[in-house]
């Protein structure tokens, strides 16, 4: 899974280095990063991506109220859309900062919210090893692991599918 909220100059690369290894991936993207790359959505959904819906402004989703939560979600769904055509059903809450209000409102609204079980935290740690360590050390198949549209992450993706091929792993 990769949250989007920046890294439009970088997720060509991403998209190429899925193809290139037949793997798939879900992009949880902000809707303010979404409503200036109807391309980029539009490149996602045609290569078979999933795409799902990260809140408007990367708020902290634990602190919103039920308005402000169905803001965040509503006005992002609407991007993808209309851009798009698809429906969103993931929801994952920036940070995986969340509230019973959240969750709530998320099911309300037709979303499972989803949250990570691997974090290579790569929007903090700027090293390709780390990445590929956190991506691949204990892998099971089932785990959601986390990453940014990062050049370092970049750099690590082929690295990281190719071991998952070596362990009979795909990344769906």
């Amino acid at each position: 899974m990769i949250n989007v909220y920046e890294g439009a100059d970088l997720l060509p690369g991403f998209f190429d280095v899925l193809k290139k290894y037949g793997a798939k991936c879900t992009f949880f993207v902000g809707g303010c990063w979404a409503d200036d790359h109807a391309d980029l959505l539009v490149r996602m959904k045609e290569e078979g991506h999933e795409i799902g819906n990260h809140g408007f402004f990367h708020k902290d989703h634990k602190k919103l109220s039920e308005k402000g939560n169905s803001d965040e979600i509503s006005f992002t769904e609407a991007v993808v859309r209309q851009a798009t055509g698809v429906r969103t059903a993931l929801f994952a809450p920036p940070s995986g900062s969340y509230s019973v209000t959240t969750l709530k409102i998320a099911e309300k609204l037709g979303y499972k919210t989803v949250l990570w079980s691997k974090d290579t935290v790569d929007w903090r740690d700027k090293s390709k090893r780390n990445v590929y360590n956190r991506a691949t050390e204990n892998i099971e198949a089932g785990d959601f692991i986390l990453m940014h549209p990062k050049a370092h992450t970049l750099e690590a993706l082929p690295d990281i599918l190719e071991r998952y091929r070596e362990l009979g792993l795909r990344a769906v």
